[in-house]
Parts: structure tokens; sequence; C-alpha cells
């Protein structure tokens, strides 16, 4: 019966999804154009107006694949199934072009890039060739034939960019990922964000250029830049959100990203001026074709809020010797959560505003009432963070007072099951390690309660700085200590120290690891997660249909109060048509967030946890016997790992066909990884047994 509801969501998501897409590329066509404006002449005539007809073909489609995708996701996760990739989906998954400037792309990154290029292209030349062929210069700036061709051409540009900023904000949806349907990690995602952004604002800078060319060649610029026009476009609109376009863009740059994240985060905030000035510049039925995306970012954004809310306590906290901090944090026990999964995390001593998101280095299965996250100091807030907890305590007995947190997510993140692979390669590099701490330990679990066999053999290649960076270790040091395991691997390089120590005695140099508990007396609230996957199908559906009826309410009332007496009808500003459905769409969201407001209240009223009596195990290494049941690892000193010599080397040791590859690290190391998986039909061969291993990449961050 699961399999059957599975297969039957998955035949209603593809007709939903190639109901959208068919929009977009039927909407440049005369056809298209010819048939719309009958619609709107029909619908004209009944309460929906053109205002519904538009949010129902243009907008709800997308709602109603988010909805029916989300109750998708609830059904699989609850029947639990996990299957191997298959060997196209594999191959797609793979590395193919590995570039400096470019980076690391898939083969389907690259066919989506593809698509969307051609898209993008069939926009232009659909829109240009009607224009062109029309031949209509307008007679106010009294053009001639190649100065009316600039300003279309500039004007289709702006098109292009609505085009973008129509899939803009999916990417980094979190509680309502899109992306999680592909099985997309979010991580990943943001990296189409970033694409499409920089997309969207060279189209849209090309658009106000082309414009401001042709007003200064006619010496408009003065009239018209600063006129806001009762209907049509208002062109100071469009130059307020260009602006705020442009700002973003610039402080979203790596540099500045990097050096002043203050700057970049604070900055993103004006999206709101963009998206409001947008809608007054592009009019409400352009603006419908963008709506899905902003309609969902907004009520994420919103429930992400709820969320977060009440604020939780840090349950203690593990300082390591390389600056570096474990937070061990309550959570309820029915809060499941995917290896590899992050948090977003806020702690107000610090900031009220800012948010910083983590790899969640413990495993659900293993600990039920707790989660941990492992936090390196390397910029000014998790420095100040690490100072407010290695901090000198005000009382005995390395007691500190209530250190409140608020929590987002978690949100999945593992591109793939990793169970179902036969053989693991993890690479990781510095703090890096921390996805991978959550994975060996649900191996471990999956392992010792007979739950699966796979993967048969795990490596784990761990390059770091200095040997005190080993230390990160500690979480799945219980692992390595076991000696009756003989799955996991463990290969350490040291890139900027010499020695010939072994890994049992690095660790036992790096293994005063002190921990300090948190007095939690003043909250009992602890992380519960996000809403259920079916509430946040109902909440999108009550959000369509109240946004819906105020729509119908606001046509019917122009229309009845907009009646002249000689049976015209009054022509309603754009701006005002603009604001209304601005309002309509606030009101939707305020209502649907009070419906979640109240699930959450009570779901924690009757999941209220208290901490006390909540086990909390901490692996402390004592440095006894580490010497010898650390002897089948391997510690490497002053240079970094030749992936090609490791990993044809574990080809050799492989138990099966299938190896998935993780690795999670700074770029360059991702490029060398990648680079060796594109030549994987040379480097995984197994010659004495005459097979070749299907090798899967993936590439995880635990930096957004």
């Amino acid at each position: 019966m699961a399999k059957a509801s599975l297969l039957i969501l998955k035949v209603l998501l593809t007709i939903l999804f190639s109901v959208w897409v068919s929009l977009w590329l039927l909407q440049p066509t005369r056809t298209w154009e010819k048939k719309w404006r009958e619609a709107e002449e029909k619908a004209m005539k009944t309460v929906f107006n053109y205002n519904g007809l538009s949010f129902a073909v243009y907008t709800f489609p997308f709602l109603a694949l988010a909805m029916v995708g989300f109750i998708y996701l609830e059904l699989k996760l609850r029947t639990n199934r996990m299957r191997p990739e298959s060997k196209l989906i594999s191959a797609l998954s793979n590395p193919i072009v590995v570039n400096r400037y470019l980076g690391i792309l898939t083969g389907t990154e690259i066919l989506l890039v593809f698509l969307f290029v051609t898209f993008l292209f069939w926009t232009f030349y659909a829109h240009i060739s009607n224009d062109f062929k029309k031949m209509m210069p307008t007679k106010s700036l009294k053009l001639s034939m190649w100065q009316y061709k600039v300003l279309k051409v500039a004007t289709r540009c702006g098109l292009l960019a609505e085009a973008c900023l129509a899939l803009l904000l999916l990417p980094i949806l979190r509680g309502m990922a899109i992306f999680r349907i592909l099985g997309v990690q979010f991580e990943v995602s943001v990296r189409y964000h970033i694409w499409l952004g920089t997309t969207m604002i060279t189209f849209a800078t090309l658009h106000g250029a082309g414009t401001f060319f042709t007003w200064g060649i006619k010496h408009h610029i003065q009239d018209e830049m600063w006129n806001w026009q009762p209907t049509g476009r208002i062109y100071l609109a469009g130059e307020i959100a260009l602006a705020a376009g442009l700002a973003i863009w610039i402080t979203s740059l790596p540099h500045i990203r990097r050096k002043h994240f203050e700057i970049f985060y604070y900055t993103h905030h004006l999206y709101v001026i963009f998206f409001t000035f947008f809608l007054f510049h592009a009019g409400d039925r352009h603006f419908y074709m963008v709506f899905p995306g902003i309609f969902l970012f907004v009520l994420d954004k919103f429930l992400r809020v709820i969320q977060s809310r009440p604020k939780t306590c840090i349950l203690s906290a593990r300082v390591f010797p390389c600056r570096a901090i474990e937070l061990t944090l309550p959570k309820d026990p029915k809060l499941t959560y995917t290896p590899a999964s992050i948090i977003f995390v806020k702690i107000p001593r610090i900031s009220e505003l800012q948010w910083h998101s983590f790899s969640i280095t413990s495993s659900s299965s293993v600990d039920h009432h707790t989660m941990s996250v492992i936090i390196k100091s390397e910029g000014w807030w998790t420095n100040a963070l690490y100072n407010l907890v290695s901090a000198k305590p005000d009382r005995e007995a390395d007691q500190r007072k209530c250190l409140p947190i608020a929590v987002e997510g978690p949100y999945g993140s593992a591109s793939a099951d990793f169970l179902s692979y036969d053989s693991l390669l993890l690479v990781a590099g510095g703090i890096g390690i921390t996805p991978f701490l959550s994975i060996l330990q649900e191996i471990a679990s999956a392992r010792s309660n007979g739950r699966r066999i796979h993967p048969k053999r795990v490596l784990l290649i761990y390059a770091v700085k200095k040997t005190q960076d080993v230390s990160l270790l500690n979480p799945v040091l219980a692992q390595l200590l076991n000696v009756e395991q003989n799955y996991l691997k463990l290969k350490v390089f040291v890139t900027r120290e010499f020695g010939n120590q072994t890994v049992g005695e690095v660790l036992n140099e790096v293994s005063q690891i002190k921990t300090i508990d948190f007095d939690t007396s003043t909250s009992k609230y602890a992380a519960y997660g996000a809403e259920n996957l079916l509430w946040m199908a109902a909440i999108v559906g009550l959000c369509s249909i109240i946004f819906l009826v105020l729509l119908i309410c606001f046509n019917w009332s122009t229309h009845f109060y907009g009646e002249m007496p000689s049976g015209r009808v009054m022509k309603v500003p754009s701006s005002a048509t603009d604001l209304f459905l601005s309002c309509s769409f606030v009101i939707a969201i305020i209502c649907s967030s009070l419906l979640a407001i109240v699930l959450r209240r009570k779901r924690v009223g009757k999941e209220l946890l208290s901490f006390s009596g909540i086990p909390i195990e901490t692996t402390k290494p004592t440095g006894i016997g580490i010497d010898n049941t650390l002897v089948e690892h391997e510690i490497h000193f002053g240079g970094r790992p030749d992936f090609r010599e490791v990993f044809c080397k574990f080809s050799n040791e492989t138990e099966g066909s299938s190896v998935g590859v993780f690795v999670c690290g700074p770029e360059s190391m991702k490029e060398s990884v990648a680079l060796t998986c594109k030549l994987s039909s040379r480097a995984f061969r197994v010659d004495s047994q005459k097979r070749k291993l299907s090798v899967s990449f993936h590439s995880l961050n635990f930096t957004l």
C-alpha cells in the first residue's frame, strides 16, 4: 500500500512540475499571449478577476507541488525506504568538471545549467523576435530604429532577471526545502542560490543600464528616473530595487562574506526592500510569476522563528586543545535526524540577530536525549562563544550559569544513504571532520544492532595542520579503541608538523579535554525540531486559501465601489493594487503563523522535558592502552595525502562493488578528491578480480 502511494505521489509531483515548467515555456509565445488575454477578459467578469486567475495559473501549481512534496517526504520517512543509488544517478552525481574557478561540477549540475541556459535563450529569443516584428517605437521618446532595439533588448533582459528571481529563493528554503524532494543537501543548494543571484543581478543591471542609456540619448533621464506613474511600470521603484539588489550582491562576494560576515549578514536583509519595490516596478501581473518562491520563503521564515522558541539551555561544553568546543544540547527523544544534518543556532548573549549553521556530531540513534555540535574559533562570533564558555567560572566545580540558546533545525544534509554502499571512503580536513562524526556513530549503531552489514569497510582520511587538531576525533574514539571492530581504519596526515609518533601517542598528548557543566534550572525546554511535514503541507494550503479569499474580496470591493454612474469602472492605480496584494499576503502569513503557534504550544506543552535525569555520555580518553589498540591506524607527518595512491590501495582492499566517497574540507582538498574520482575508471580497478568498482562522489560543507 505504501509503495503504491509513493508511486502515485511521484506521478502527481511529475505532473505538477511539468505544468509549472510548461507555463514558463509557453508564456513568451504569441499564442499564449492571445489565449491569456481572452482568459483575462472572461475572468474580469467574475469575482476572481485577473488577480485570482494569475494566482491560480502561475502561483498555485508550484504551491501544490510543495504540498504534495511534503506528503511524499513524510510517507517516505515512515516507510523508511532506503535503496542504493542506481548506476545512472551515481554516474550523474560524479564530478565531470574540476576547475579552480568553476569548482566541482557534477553531471547533474551541468545538465541542469544547460537546460536553464537553453530556457533563458528561448525566452529571450521568443520575446525579442516578436518585438522586432512589430517595430512600434514609443512616440514619447521619438526613438530611431536602433535605439528602439536597444530599449527592447534592455526590457527583455529584465524578463530574464525575473526568470532567475522565480528560482532564487527555492534553494535556501530550510524547513520547506523543495530541493529535499530531489535529495539535494541544503549546503549544496546554497551554491545554486549564489549562481542564480549572480545571473539575476547581471540581467537586472543590463536592464537598468540599457534603459538609462536610451533615456540619456534623448535627454529624458531627469524626466523618467524620478517618475512614479499611476499605472504601468514605476521607474523609481525599479531603480530602488536594483540599488538594493546590487548592495546585497556586492556584500555577498567571498572576500566580504568571509572577512566581514556582519556586513554580509545585515545587508542581506535588504531583500525586504528589493521584493517590495520589485512588485511596484514590475506590477502584480509579473509578480505572480515569481510569487511561489517568495510565498514559501516568507512562510518558511515565520515558521522558523516560531520553531526557535522557546529557547533552551546548553547542558555542557567540552573544550578541546585546538580552540574548539563541543556543545551538548537537550532534545526531544522523538526528534530524529539523518547523520551529517545541520542546525542553526543563535546565542542571545553574543548576538540577538545572528544565526550560524553547524553540523551535528552526534547520532539520534545513539543519543536519544541530547545532540552535540563542535564549533572551532575562527571568527568574531565563534571566538566570542569560545571565550564565553572557557572563561573562569563564577562558582565552584566548573559550573556556569544558564546559557540560553535558540535552535533551528535539524535539516537533513546527507546527499545519499551511506549505509547502502559496500565501502565508504571519508576524507576530512580540519573542522570538516564534524559531519563524519555522526556518520561513524550511526554506522557503529547499525552494526551493533545488527540492522545492516553495510558498509563492510570504512576508511577515514583526516588531514590537519597541527597534531592538536587530532583531538576532534574524541567523539568516535570509542570505535577506534574497540579492538573487535575491523571495518574502520584511520589515516591521519599532519601537514605542518614533523614527527614519528603513533596515532595513540598523539591522542595521548591531546587528550586533555575539559568538560564544563551549565546550570539549567531556569529552562525546561528542549529542541523539538520542525513541525510534522503533513502539518507543513496543511499550513501552505491554508495560507494559499486565505490569500485567494482576500483577493476575491478586493476584486469584489473595487468592482462594486469603483463603478461610476455612467456605467464605466474607475481605474484603480497600479500601486494601490500592489499594496493590497502585499497586505493580503501579510494577513495570510499572520493567520497561518497563528495556527503554527498553536500547534507549537500544544506540542511543547504535552512533551515538556525536565533536564534532571538526562543521561549525558561523554568520552574521556585516559591514555592507557591506546598505543597497543591503535596500531592498525596510521599517521603521517609533513605532507598532504596522495589521494590517488590512497584510493588505489583502498580499492584493492574493499569488499563489494560500490564505494561512496564523501569529502568535507577546504575547496582545494575537494577538488583533489573530485579529480581522483573523475579518473575512477583507472584509479578504482581491482586487477586481481578483474572487476571495476562503482564510485559515487559526494561533497559536504561545514560552512555556508
